[in-house]
């Protein structure tokens, strides 16, 4: 039996970088009310509360059975209610000269490769502080530029990460969201957050189900069904909500 239903965000949630919509939003309340949910993301703490939490109309107990995993499960949230806040549990935080050479690399390397934006929307090289985040077209990119460029770009994402690994061997490198790479330790990604939370609430790798959009080998989903959680690949918020529907349906 299912005890966890864990979700990563942007494009299995809600379009990305975007707020969830009035039907997810419901439908993760129900679904607290039955479950523990888990939201992990390549994206920031202050992205996860402002997509999920701040539109969630849930009393604060249920938050307690929410775990919030931003930077691909490098760090890991709880909420503590009788303080009204959400508290670090862990943060597997990158040093200093570490975060030098990843930000060097990132933009030499896309430069050399002729894919960096010369007028981005917003930062293109972010400090998530556990995570350093390349976004290829600035963070605040809209949701329609970011999937044209992904498609026009597919096939050079891959080669990239490949190129800018080769000058960080010591660190991991991935693709991240639709147009981001992610650089984080060794071994920290989305399994590495499963673990932590399966030790955290005391359950087995059978009782969690994942929900995600790039569970394919490479996608920054796919360490998580890797070590054998039973997994669902969708293609959008809207897949996931007949989803949830569906495990709703099930213990009604």
């Amino acid at each position: 039996m299912k005890k966890v239903i864990a979700f990563d965000l942007d494009d299995t949630l809600a379009v990305t970088k975007s707020q969830v919509s009035d039907r997810m939003s419901l439908l993760l309340g129900q679904l607290l009310e039955k479950y523990d949910v888990c939201v992990i993301t390549g994206g920031t703490f202050d992205q996860i509360n402002k997509q999920v939490v701040k539109r969630l109309e849930v009393p604060n107990h249920l938050l307690g059975k929410l775990h919030l995993m931003p930077t691909c499960g490098t760090r890991y949230y709880r909420y503590d209610e009788l303080d009204d806040k959400w508290v670090i549990q862990y943060a597997e935080d990158l040093s200093k000269e570490q975060k030098t050479r990843v930000i060097d690399a990132l933009e030499k390397v896309a430069k050399e490769m002729d894919i960096w934006c010369e007028n981005p929307a917003g930062e293109i090289i972010e400090d998530r502080h556990s995570q350093i985040t390349m976004s290829a077209l600035g963070q605040q990119a809209t949701a329609e530029d970011k999937y044209a460029w992904a498609e026009k770009y597919k096939d050079v994402r891959p080669v990239y990460r490949d190129r800018v690994a080769e000058l960080i061997p010591d660190l991991e490198v991935r693709i991240g969201g639709t147009t981001s790479t992610d650089i984080t330790l060794p071994g920290v990604d989305k399994a590495y957050g499963m673990a932590k939370l399966i030790d955290a609430i005391d359950i087995s790798k059978d009782e969690i189900l994942f929900l995600g959009d790039k569970l394919d080998e490479g996608g920054n989903d796919y360490p998580v069904k890797a070590m054998g959680i039973d997994s669902i690949a969708v293609d959008g918020w809207e897949t996931t909500a007949y989803v949830i529907e569906g495990v709703l349906g099930v213990t009604e």
